[in-house]
């Protein structure tokens, strides 16, 4: 037979006796401490330019005469890597011989285009300094690019100086021509491996870099435009102001198309309007005699669309400071381009980028017929007008130190 246990006190089971109470005080902060020690071991690891790593080849490449170098096909010894996991934070940098990077065929790169990069350019100036063109821009635009796609953040300082200390690395291979540059692809990709549509736990980014010459061997060429009805390079709420690799994979057949028919790059509209927002994978810019009577350098507004582009942000301070003419990001419709050249009013077109710096326009073909664009109305046969040619050889000097500017990061 059960037996009913004894009902205890309220005060006996309310109530901790003083002695209880003191324990608990005295306690409590080794507990705290205990904690905190705790969760800083188990913290995900930041991303630090003091645990880097150098392993240098040991059978260096043979490097190829300046004239037989083609964009993107020379690379240099070594790369910068990093891997990353969501449980440990950054594992250690380190600089490596160039070589094959292994994974499974499950990461979720190869199935989900969790990739994005940048591309910037280190210089030697007459006095053999290394220099970087605004690289700060650039990873403030990786950083927005892998957040985009959540792949994990970074210390934007700390990852600077890596691929600082990696230039010096590789400074042999920066040509100390005037022209000649040593390009720079900082890439970051999702490695998990399973299938499956999500965040990544595991990612990887690495930088290589590759000897280039300038884009124009042999001086300017302006360029002919197939303005695309058909395609679209970007629209609202999407990728368009993001540096991933699936916003060029689109671009490729679009180019193949009108390159048969004699045209260089697409000319990128979107809209019932037809409004330009790019070319090419570069920014575009008109300068113009606006309705006002006034001349204005004009060029698509950063409304999500639009690639932030280094080279877009350089020409439009440069501009304002000089203060001979408006400028002004806004909206540019096939329609207003169309009755500017019927009134005499266009003065020049040109594209910005890394690449080329400026890309002259001569020619937009638009709704079955081509429009002519002045490119020097001083000049007919010049292959660039007067102010692509004055932003080209202003961010030309400030790259090579011959113009002294903030923008040109020595690297020491």
């Amino acid at each position: 037979m059960l037996r009913a246990l004894p009902q205890l006190s309220s005060h006996l089971r309310c109530t901790p006796s003083a002695s209880a109470f003191g324990a608990a005080r005295l306690a409590a902060p080794r507990v705290q401490l205990m904690s905190s020690a705790s969760a800083a071991r188990d913290a995900p690891a930041p991303l630090s330019a003091k645990a880097l790593s150098v392993q240098l080849t040991q059978t260096p490449k043979p490097k190829q005469p300046l004239n037989q170098l083609v964009f993107g096909q020379t690379f240099t010894d070594h790369m910068l890597t990093i891997e990353w996991q969501a449980s440990k934070g950054w594992a250690a940098p380190k600089i490596q011989p160039y070589g094959k990077i292994s994974l499974e065929p499950s990461a979720t790169v190869f199935h989900y285009a969790l990739e994005c990069f940048e591309g910037l350019k280190a210089y030697k100036d007459k006095q053999g300094r290394i220099r970087l063109f605004r690289p700060d821009m650039n990873i403030t635009r990786f950083l927005k690019s892998c957040k985009r796609l959540t792949l994990p953040s970074f210390d934007k300082e700390e990852l600077l100086t890596l691929i600082k200390q990696y230039v010096k690395t590789e400074q042999s291979w920066i040509p100390s021509e005037r022209g000649y540059s040593l390009y720079l692809r900082p890439t970051a990709i999702a490695t998990q491996e399973s299938l499956g549509v999500g965040p990544s736990n595991r990612s990887l980014v690495f930088v290589i870099a590759s000897p280039v010459g300038p884009y124009y061997k042999t001086g300017f060429s302006a360029v002919s435009l197939y303005a695309s009805k058909e395609y679209v390079r970007a629209w609202p709420g999407g990728t368009g102001d993001a540096k991933l690799g699936s916003n060029y994979a689109s671009g490729i057949r679009p180019q193949i198309e009108v390159a048969k028919d004699g045209y260089q790059q697409i000319l990128w509209l979107f809209g019932p309007n037809s409004e330009i927002t790019e070319v090419g994978t570069m920014n575009f810019f008109m300068y113009w005699i606006n309705e006002k009577g006034e001349k204005e350098l004009r060029t698509p507004p950063l409304d999500g669309t639009i690639l932030p582009g280094v080279t877009r942000d350089s020409i439009l301070t440069l501009s304002r400071e000089w203060g001979e003419f408006k400028v002004a990001e806004g909206s540019i419709t096939m329609d207003m381009v169309t009755r500017a050249l019927k009134d005499g009013r266009i003065l020049e077109m040109f594209g910005a980028g890394t690449a080329a710096i400026v890309s002259p326009i001569k020619r937009i073909h638009y709704d079955n017929q081509d429009l002519n664009i002045p490119v020097d109305p001083k000049d007919p046969t010049s292959q660039a007008g007067p102010l692509t040619k004055r932003f080209a050889d202003t961010i030309m000097g400030i790259q090579y130190g011959e113009i002294p500017h903030k923008w040109s990061v020595v690297v020491d």
